[in-house]
């Protein structure tokens, strides 16, 4: 059976920079006599923009086969002193650089390792400092999908980094969030969790930005032009308009403030963090 390698960058596919990472992983997999499969995310997170990215790994990584390695580059840190990861959770593999791009993968209990990219023997003989996704991080994926152990390639990793996207809960259960992602149809994603929605009973106020919007159950729920809150297929509570753009209506962005309520009172100021 072929192992399977997923590629999520900012590179778009204008110019060679994925051809390029996919010619070094494909020769690995030739010299080591094994067969890869080699699945595009996407090339076209913004560039620089390691939320987009994290976000899109999570949102695809649970549909892969367990054992898959997903390699995303996203690194506007490269040729610095970030370190380099392979991170190995119970379904699958991640490489890529060290700046939160996996933060997705490292919530909740710790079901992960990870270890730091140093062995020379597993990334190519000359290694620019502009260009690692070609040089070390395809080189690293290459070679654990044909087979190397992850603690091969360096020291164990204990302190990740992680983005800074985290929901408190209030003492009422109130549930206080931000936009972490706008998509193409002006969607605004959220941090908060369906599953966080359930401390706040059936029918919850959302408040977005100070502005109150229904929850329901998909996009066709509401009339056309309307706003509404919904839990997205990637498992988020999400703020939309139909057929318009939930960006534009509220003048919202990343980072514009999100509160799920019980519908009989307000939240608290009193938070604590949600594991």
């Amino acid at each position: 059976m072929s192992a399977l390698v997923t590629l999520t960058t900012d590179f778009g596919t204008r110019d060679a920079y994925v051809a390029e990472m996919k010619g070094v992983i494909l020769d690995i997999a030739r010299a080591a006599g094994r067969t890869l499969d080699l699945i595009d995310v996407t090339h076209d997170v913004a560039p620089h923009d390691i939320t987009e990215g994290a976000l899109a790994l999570d949102a695809a990584a649970p549909f892969f086969p367990a054992g898959t390695v997903h390699l995303a580059v996203i690194d506007p840190g490269v040729g610095t002193e970030r370190r380099g990861l392979v991170v190995r959770t119970p379904r699958a593999f991640f490489v890529g650089p060290d700046n939160g791009l996996f933060t997705p993968f490292f919530e909740g209990p710790a079901s992960w390792e990870a270890w730091e990219l140093r062995e020379p023997a597993y990334r190519l003989a000359t290694v620019s400092r502009t260009f690692h996704g070609r040089d070390v991080f395809a080189p690293a994926a290459a070679h654990l999908a044909t087979g190397v152990m992850p603690d091969r390639f360096g020291p164990p990793v204990r302190d990740p980094r992680r983005l800074s996207w985290r929901t408190v809960r209030g003492s009422t259960g109130a549930i206080a969030g931000a936009v972490v992602h706008v998509d193409r149809f002006g969607n605004l994603v959220t941090s908060i969790r369906a599953d966080s929605l359930d401390a706040v009973g059936a029918t919850p106020r959302i408040r977005l930005a100070g502005r109150s919007v229904p929850l329901v159950g998909t996009y066709g729920d509401l009339e056309r032009g309307q706003a509404g809150a919904l839990v997205g297929s990637s498992g988020r509570l999400e703020v939309a308009v139909r057929e318009g753009s939930a960006a534009a209506r509220f003048k919202a962005r990343r980072g514009t403030p999100v509160v799920v309520s019980r519908s009989s009172g307000p939240a608290t100021k009193r938070v604590r963090r949600v594991p």
